[in-house]
């Protein structure tokens, strides 16, 4: 016999069974049935209004299910006889489900620690709630209740497996933790819940940010060490070990870093500064983190070193050395100096000006003057090398800082000889006119005996100075040489009985400039045994030759008057036929050749001349036509002789 009762049966409920059949009669007949023990029901024997007996199973406690789904009750029938015949049924109960449990989880608060970084689609967590039911009623499907729209859009539920997973990505800095209900409901309509909180768990997924709270964009190279440039806020948003950093200067520069409280910095100098050197500077100052692995970023900051004066002007030569030709013009360019300053701006402008005191030798602004921007120096007067051979100056550079700063350089400045001066005779002593008297020379003189010596100087210098020696003029035949270097003169030979007494020679003495410059010297060497014996006849000799040589003077001055008279007299005569003649016959042709034939003629002996010399002249010319000459006639050629005369006594 097979029963389907629910779980849900109340207590008392019968279930009739089959009856059994015998066919004996009396006592020997069905007299009783009996079950097997079971927890949940017991048997009931009823007898009907024919006296058969049927038996009743009666629920006593209440069904589970979940407990026990079904029941094997053997139900056993006995006669009366003896021996007692008995039959038996199995009773099959199966307990039928009904929806009287509810889904449960595992417990009420489920925490769970997610990454941020944890990608989409991972999983959170598994939830799993059990019913004891069966069928539709044990069937649990899950859902998200009393959940955030943030939540939502970061976390999705399985429904039939109560998974739940990301399908947004995280953000710890944004939101810390999410809470949220899940309920899982059976076939029938029971369900349960439980709350879910998800902690987020920060990822060192933020790099440092550098903030520049206070910064100097330029500072002066004098700056002392420790001066602060910029004050920085390291900011990191993660939390934690992620959250901590430190800071640090790339490269090897003259700055440090030092924390002055928690994520604050000071950027300070930690050596002098030098413009000159390096005028900028590019700091890159660089956060990390201590998170695993670190994070980082980069700042750079420029900062600019103003100048200060705190250079002074330097020269490229301690001292200069320079040479200047004499004779220079006024306003000659002798040298420039230049002086050098690496400051910038104002501190680099240079002037320049002579701090040389005049002394008593030579007076250094008279002479020399300087450009107070160029450098350039200048000659106010004209060096004169046999004076004045070499000058001191001291320059002084001066910047236009504050306060300024200078520096002085010795300039010395060497004349140059020029070959300005021509060689001085000092010995023999000449006269006037470079002459002098007499040197004697005994007749018994041999060949190579000095004779004297010339003496000469030259003011110049060097190769200017060197003098050379030489005969410019000497009697024939010569009797005289002389020593090219030293000016030695010395006889050439042996003087006869019959030598002339007197011998006049022209010594030329000259340098060796560019271009020389010389001089002359007349010497009267006497040859003679006595001088006292001789000097009479030596002295009419001398006069006569002087006479002679006076009177050709004379004559040539002479002449030259006569000409120029000559000249002026034909050119006032011409003049004067011209403006007094209205006749074209009274001159004839004159310009058919005024002078092509006419020409003056000097016979070789004129009688009337005052002139006792054998210089006699005649000048004829005419104007007439026929004759085309000139004649000089009367008292015009007579006042010409007499103004001859009168010029030549």
């Amino acid at each position: 016999m097979n029963f389907e009762i629910t779980e849900l049966t109340p207590i008392g409920t019968r279930f009739v069974l089959g009856n059994a059949l015998d066919p004996d009669i009396g006592i020997n007949s069905l007299q009783t049935y009996k079950i097997s023990d079971n927890d949940y029901f017991k048997l009931n024997i009823k007898t009907s209004s024919d006296g058969r007996k049927i038996p009743e199973l009666v629920l006593e406690k209440p069904l589970d299910r979940e407990k026990q789904s079904s029941l094997d009750i053997l139900l056993t029938a006995e006669d009366g006889g003896i021996p007692v015949k008995t039959g038996s049924a199995v009773i099959k109960i199966n307990i039928s489900d009904f929806n009287d449990n509810t889904p449960l989880f595992s417990k009420e608060l489920y925490q769970v620690n997610l990454i941020e970084t944890a990608p989409v689609y991972t999983l959170v967590v598994h939830l799993k709630a059990t019913d004891e039911d069966e069928g539709v009623n044990g069937q649990i499907t899950y859902s998200l209740s009393h959940i955030t729209k943030a939540a939502q859009e970061k976390f999705t539920i399985d429904s039939q497996t109560g998974e739940i997973r990301t399908k947004g990505t995280l953000d710890f800095e944004s939101i810390k933790a999410f809470e949220m209900i899940v309920e899982a409901q059976d076939g029938g309509g029971l369900f349960s819940n439980a709350k879910v909180v998800i902690h987020i768990v920060d990822a060192n997924d933020n790099a440092p940010e550098i903030i520049i709270t206070s910064v100097s964009n330029s500072i002066p190279e004098d700056s002392s060490p420790g001066t602060v440039i910029a004050l920085i806020n390291i900011r990191d948003i993660d939390s934690g070990e992620n959250g901590k950093v430190y800071c640090e200067i790339i490269g090897p520069l003259p700055f440090e870093i030092t924390s002055s409280s928690s994520n604050y910095f000071r950027l300070l100098t930690t050596s002098p500064l030098d413009r000159e050197k390096i005028h900028r500077y590019n700091i890159t100052i660089k956060a990390t983190d201590k998170g695993s692995p670190p994070l980082s970023t980069t700042k750079t900051l420029t900062l600019l070193i103003s100048d200060v004066n705190d250079n002074s002007p330097a020269f490229g030569e301690t001292r200069y050395v320079v040479y200047v030709p004499e004779n220079n013009p006024l306003g000659f360019s002798i040298f420039q100096v230049q002086a050098s300053d690496p400051d910038l701006d104002e501190n680099a402008k240079i002037t320049y000006s002579i701090v040389s005191k005049n002394t008593d030798a030579f007076p250094v602004y008279s002479c020399v003057s300087i450009n107070s921007m160029s450098g350039v120096l200048y000659a106010q007067c004209s060096f004169d090398y046999e004076q004045l051979r070499e000058i001191n100056i001291e320059v002084e550079a001066k910047d236009n800082g504050s306060p300024p700063l200078n520096i002085t350089t010795i300039i010395k400045i060497y004349i140059t000889d020029l070959n300005d001066n021509s060689p001085k005779i000092l010995y023999p002593a000449t006269g006037v006119d470079n002459s002098a008297m007499f040197e004697v020379v005994p007749r018994s003189s041999n060949k190579g005996d000095l004779v004297t010596k010339v003496v000469a100087v030259d003011a110049d210098s060097g190769h200017n100075a060197w003098l050379s020696y030489q005969f410019l003029q000497v009697s024939e035949p010569s009797a005289f040489t002389i020593a090219q270097h030293t000016g030695e003169i010395r006889t050439l030979r042996a003087f006869p009985e019959k030598e002339v007494l007197k011998h006049k020679v022209v010594v030329l003495v000259k340098d060796n400039g560019t271009p020389p410059r010389s001089t002359t010297i007349n010497l009267n060497i006497i040859v003679a045994d006595s001088f006292q014996q001789d000097i009479p006849q030596i002295n009419n000799q001398y006069q006569n030759t002087d006479s002679l040589f006076n009177l050709d003077m004379y004559l040539v001055v002479a002449l030259a008057v006569i000409s120029f008279l000559f000249t002026l007299t034909v050119m006032l005569a011409v003049i004067s036929k011209c403006r007094k003649s209205n006749h074209p016959k009274t001159f004839g042709s004159v310009t058919a050749g005024l002078y092509s034939e006419g020409a003056p003629r000097f016979p070789t002996n004129f009688n009337n001349a005052t002139l006792t010399l054998p210089y006699s002249y005649d000048v004829c010319v005419t104007l007439d036509s026929k004759d085309k000459e000139f004649v000089l006639r009367g008292s015009l050629l007579s006042l010409l002789i007499i103004l001859t005369s009168l010029f030549v006594y």
